[in-house]
C-alpha cells in the first residue's frame, strides 16, 4: 500500500526498496552542516581545531547514519516518518548554527557548546524511540535498541554534556572521549536485531551523502575567491580543485561503490549486518572526512591564489592546511583501499601507495608554490583512477 494511504502509520519497506525524495529532502540540511564544519578548521587552521572539527564531523556523521539505517526499514515518506525527519532537519539545523561556537563561544545569546549537546542528544532519542514503535512485535530489536541506548547512547552523551563545561583542548578531548565510546559501543550491543532490508537503498544512500561531501569540497572553491577578482590563476585553481573532486567521484563511483553494493546483497542476516555497519557506517565515515579535509586545503589554497594583496603566487601552503590539502586525499584513499579489502578481501596496492604518498606529503607542500602543489595533486589522484589496479574490479562472492 503507497505511504499516502496509510495516514500517521510507520511503513515498513521491501527488499526493492529505494532512497525517496524524502531521503534527499532530509539530506539538503546535512549539506549546510558539512559547509560549517570545514568553516570552523578555517577560521582557525591549527592541529587542535583540525581535530575538532573531525570530532563534529563524527558526530554529525552519527546522526546522519541513524536515519540511513532507520530510513532501510521504514519508508521516509510515510506520514508519521516523514514528520519525523522534518523535526531532526529541526533540530540538526540548530545544531549547524552553532558550529562555528563550539570551541569558542561568542559572548552573549545561548550557550553553543551546550545547544549542540542537547540537539545531538535529541537526534539519538527521536532515532531510537522511532525505531522502538516501527515493529513492535521485534523483541530482537527492541532488545538492541535497549542496550545501544545504555551502552552507545548515554555514557557518551554524559560526556558531552561535562565537555561542554569546558573550552580548548580539555573540551575537544572529552569529546573525542566521547566519540570513542558511542563507536565501540556499537560492537558491544552485538548485530542482532538491526535489519538491512534493501541494500540497494542502504548502498544509494552512502553514496548520495559521498556526493554530499564532494559538493562541498566544490562550494569550497568558490568561497575561497569569493570577493577577490577573477583571474588567469583562479581560473586555473578552480579547475584544477574540480578536477581533484571529479577523480574522487570517479574513483568511488566506478571502483568502489558497485563491488561493496553487490557483496551487500550477496549476505544476509546478521552477516549483511556486519557488512553494513563496518563497510559503510565506519569505512565511509574517513571517506566523507577525507574529502572536508581537501575541501580546507582547495578553500585555503584558492584563497591564497586569488588574494594577491597578501600573498604571492610563488607563496607555499603553511601549517595544517599544507597537510589539509593532500593528507585528506590521503584519508579519502587509505579509507578506499579499507572498503576494498573488508568488501571484496582485495588488496589495491595503487590506492595504499597512493594514499601513503598524499598522507605524508604536507612537508613537500610546503616547499612549493600552493598552486603547484595543487597541480601535482589534480595530476595525481588522475593517475591513480586511470591507473588499471587488478584489484579494483575483483569478482564479488557471498563466501569468505
Amino acid at each position: 500500500m503507497g505511504a499516502r494511504n496509510e495516514g500517521s502509520r510507520l511503513v515498513a519497506t521491501g527488499g526493492d526498496h529505494r532512497v525517496t525524495p524524502a531521503e534527499l529532502f532530509f539530506d539538503l540540511v546535512f549539506v549546510y552542516t558539512i559547509t560549517q564544519v570545514t568553516a570552523l578548521m578555517a577560521a582557525d587552521p591549527s592541529g587542535l581545531r583540525l581535530l575538532g572539527g573531525m570530532v563534529a564531523m563524527a558526530l554529525l556523521w552519527w546522526c546522519w547514519c541513524c536515519f540511513a539505517w532507520l530510513g532501510n526499514v521504514v519508508r521516509a515518506d510515510s506520514g508519521a516518518m516523514f514528520a519525523v525527519l522534518v523535526s531532526v532537519m529541526a533540530v540538526v539545523l540548530i545544531v549547524s548554527l552553532t558550529v562555528p561556537e563550539l570551541y569558542a563561544d561568542a559572548p552573549g545569546g545561548l550557550p553553543a557548546p551546550l545547544v549542540f549537546v542537547l540537539c545531538y542528544g535529541a537526534v539519538r532519542v527521536l532515532h531510537l524511540v522511532t525505531y522502538w514503535l516501527s515493529d513492535p512485535s521485534d523483541q530482537a530489536l527492541r532488545g538492541v535498541l535497549r542496550r545501544t541506548a545504555l551502552l552507545s547512547v548515554a555514557p557518551p552523551f554524559v560526556l558531552l554534556l561535562v565537555g561542554s563545561a569546558f573550552t580548548g583542548k580539555a573540551q575537544i578531548l572529552i569529546w573525542l572521549a566521547a566519540v570513542a565510546i558511542d563507536y565501540l559501543g556499537i560492537f558491544l550491543t552485538g548485530d542482532s536485531g538491526w535489519r538491512v532490508a534493501s541494500p540497494g537503498h542502504f548502498a544509494e544512500r552512502h553514496g548520495l551523502i559521498v556526493i554530499i561531501a564532494l559538493g562541498e569540497s566544490i562550494i569550497a572553491i568558490g568561497v575561497g575567491v569569493s570577493g577577490f577578482p577573477l583571474s588567469a590563476p583562479v581560473v586555473g585553481a578552480a579547475a584544477l580543485g574540480l578536477l581533484v573532486s571529479a577523480g574522487l567521484w570517479r574513483l568511488y563511483f566506478r571502483q568502489l561503490a558497485e563491488p561493496a553494493e553487490h557483496r551487500l546483497t550477496a549476505l544476509t542476516g546478521d552477516d549483511r549486518t556486519r557488512l553494513a555497519r563496518d563497510a559503510y557506517t565506519f569505512l565511509h565515515l574517513p571517506l566523507v572526512a577525507g574529502v572536508v579535509l581537501t575541501a580546507l586545503g582547495m578553500k585555503k589554497t584558492l584563497q591564497q591564489v586569488a588574494d594577491t594583496h597578501h600573498y604571492d603566487l610563488t607563496e607555499p601552503l603553511h601549517g595544517v592546511v599544507a597537510w589539509a590539502l593532500p593528507g585528506g586525499v590521503g584519508v579519502f584513499l587509505l579509507a578506499s583501499a579499507a572498503l576494498l579489502m573488508r568488501t571484496t578481501k582485495h588488496r589495491s596496492p595503487v590506492l595504499l601507495v597512493g594514499g601513503a604518498v598524499c598522507l605524508f606529503a604536507g612537508p613537500v607542500v610546503t616547499l612549493v608554490p600552493s598552486l603547484v602543489a595543487l597541480t601535482f595533486l589534480a595530476a595525481l589522484v588522475t593517475a591513480l583512477v586511470l591507473v588499471p589496479d587488478a584489484a579494483a574490479q575483483p569478482r564479488v562472492t557471498a563466501t569468505g
